[in-house]
């Protein structure tokens, strides 16, 4: 890059990251583009910065800049006067009207390099350029929407940011009415007890994706060590973290040229790939299932036929039938359900479409996901009765327990901040505000435990628990509060996965992969590792060749390739060498494969066995 000119100043302009030529008086031309923006001479949208170390200015102007707004200072004062925000707060003036009266600009990543920004009001003085519109903008959304952000680490915000949005709640009012291809429903969703600015301005209260737990931080024999988490069934059997799972299935009679065309209807016997009579049990005459009907893995929702693929297969072996194929819509493998919904519609082209949607009900089970608003997440390790979950002096059995640990490890002080204002918020029946960056955390503190105390609990929210099997109290007090915790849509029932033996793939031999085509679990390179580590070298052999590909061959003992066996002359030949000496050995399919791969680039590998 050129560097600034001492003598006549000459430095480089760049628009959108292109030179497009030189400015003779930097400094003024920067003011000049500034001054005409805040004018409105020119589009807000345009950003500019100077470097005078690289001797260059910096126009943006396109578009996926993130941008944030400031108050704009001049002279050591505020534009933004104690007039102009009452009239905000009265709704007399809007916010663009700062933006266009020259009060409020925007800045991008790249004009903040040249601003001096004030945090408030008593920080201005004669350099600054800007004054900090709002604390919290320098989180998003999502991250508003969490209580103390700023007391959590900055690797949390991001896990958090991911949890919000796979939390279950109520997605669409009208829910019953959709067909999207899945949805998941929460049973009483809450609003939090502790919610933010952003929380309740975004209108997010109106939808709320969680519920307030009882969570105790404490450990329970073992059973939540690390993420896992313990919870009281009869929590669970009263409605907490229970929810709907909806899927949506839809085929269509589809036309193909020459008049064929697709039917909805009950296949019959003859049609290829007839399924058995079972399959077929519980749909109706028209061949579509019927609402509410309940049904598993393997059973038909929607019959159809179709015509044959190829043309030749088309006219049956008498001449005149015309033979059909079956192409009707399964209930997917581990999958069961009620029929909540079937809708039959046209489209534009007026074939005919049916649609149908599954619902099944999801309790809590092992190994469900729960995460807190800060990134606090845990798999259900145990669902342990009532009566021997811990209970508190007044009675009071947590819903959750959450292992000690997880707090230090990942510096995630805003949970427990939550707990300590969701109690007291609980107790004085009183919603707190856990907006980022209000007041000091100190002084947040001190009126929470303020109204715990004056309710007669303790200040710091620790209580005496006592043990639910032995009745004996825990030597040291429990830290018990109340937590906003959302159910993630990472559940067992969606992900559980079993096979003995299965289909196979065509090219290597080996298991097939994912659950929707019976695969088998993968083995992968760090198992196979684990398995060395350990010296379990014939488990290692049962997991990676006996119980995958295992094949045997016959191998040549003169050149090496491989041979076979003729089953006229009833003995083994080499097509290579013609010798008949081969012996028969195992090894696995994939390696034969890439043996057959190598022979085809006209290199002959050759594979020597020892006596």
């Amino acid at each position: 890059m050129i560097m600034a000119d001492k003598g006549n100043r000459k430095v480089y302009l760049h628009l959108n990251g292109k030179a497009i030529g030189y400015v003779e008086q930097p400094e003024a031309f920067v003011a000049e583009v500034r001054s005409s923006r805040r004018k409105g001479q020119i589009s807000g949208e345009v950003n500019i910065a100077y470097f005078q170390k690289n001797g260059e200015i910096h126009i943006n102007t396109d578009r996926g800049r993130l941008r944030r707004p400031y108050v704009i200072v001049e002279n050591g004062k505020s534009k933004l006067t104690a007039e102009t925000l009452e009239k905000l707060k009265k709704n007399e003036i809007n916010f663009n009207y700062l933006l266009r009266s020259g009060m409020v600009e925007y800045l991008d990543a790249e004009e903040e390099e040249n601003a001096f920004i004030a945090l408030s009001e008593e920080q201005v003085n004669e350099k600054t350029t800007h004054l900090e519109t709002n604390f919290t903008s320098i989180f998003g959304l999502t991250i508003n929407t969490s209580p103390y952000p700023e007391h959590n680490a900055l690797a949390r915000h991001a896990m958090s940011a991911n949890f919000i949005k796979q939390a279950e709640g109520i997605f669409a009012s009208n829910f019953n009415q959709r067909f999207d291809s899945r949805g998941y429903i929460l049973f009483y969703p809450q609003v939090p007890i502790v919610s933010t600015a952003a929380y309740t301005s975004a209108g997010i209260d109106k939808h709320p994706s969680g519920q307030n737990f009882v969570v105790a931080i404490s450990t329970y024999y073992g059973y939540n060590m690390a993420d896992a988490l313990v919870i009281n069934k009869a929590a669970v059997d009263r409605g907490l973290g229970r929810s709907l799972f909806y899927k949506s299935y839809s085929d269509e009679e589809r036309r193909y040229p020459g008049g064929q065309r697709d039917r909805f209807k009950m296949p019959a016997p003859t049609a290829d790939g007839y399924m058995g009579e079972h399959a077929y049990s519980k749909l109706s005459e028209d061949g579509i299932i019927e609402p509410e009907m309940e049904v598993s893995e393997g059973d038909v929702l929607i019959g159809k036929v179709a015509p044959p693929r190829f043309l030749e297969e088309s006219i049956g072996a008498g001449g005149l039938e015309e033979k059909m194929r079956d192409d009707s819509t399964v209930l997917k493998t581990g999958e069961v359900g009620k029929v909540d919904s079937v809708i039959l519609t046209e489209t534009t082209g007026a074939t005919r479409v049916v649609k149908v949607r599954i619902r099944s009900l999801r309790i809590p089970e092992k190994g469900d996901k729960f995460a807190s608003r800060h990134g606090q997440k845990g798999v259900v390790a145990l669902i342990v009765n009532q009566e021997d979950m811990p209970f508190s002096d007044s009675g009071i059995v947590p819903d959750l327990l959450l292992n000690p640990h997880s707090i230090p490890t990942r510096l995630t002080f805003g949970h427990l901040m939550e707990m300590l204002a969701g109690k007291a918020g609980t107790v004085s029946g009183e919603k707190v505000d856990g907006t980022a960056f209000v007041g000091d955390g100190k002084e947040r503190l001190a009126d929470y435990s303020q109204t715990l105390k004056s309710h007669n609990f303790d200040e710091y929210g620790d209580e005496t628990l006592y043990d639910g099997i032995t009745g004996t109290a825990f030597k040291a007090k429990v830290f018990t509060g109340v937590v906003y915790y959302n159910r993630l849509y990472h559940m067992v029932s969606n992900k559980i996965q079993v096979r003995s033996r299965g289909k196979v793939q065509i090219l290597t031999h080996q298991p097939t992969e994912v659950k929707a085509r019976q695969g088998a679990l993968r083995f992968g390179e760090m198992e196979r590792d684990a398995l060395i580590g350990h010296g379990a070298s014939l488990l290692l052999k049962e997991r990676m060749l006996d119980q995958s590909d295992k094949t045997t061959v016959l191998i040549c003992r003169q050149c090496g390739d491989i041979g076979y066996y003729d089953h006229i002359k009833r003995t083994t030949v080499c097509p290579t060498c013609g010798s008949g000496q081969l012996t028969p050995v195992d090894i696995s399919y994939a390696f034969k494969v890439l043996l057959d791969e190598i022979k085809s680039m006209h290199i002959l590998p050759s594979i020597k066995l020892k006596e």
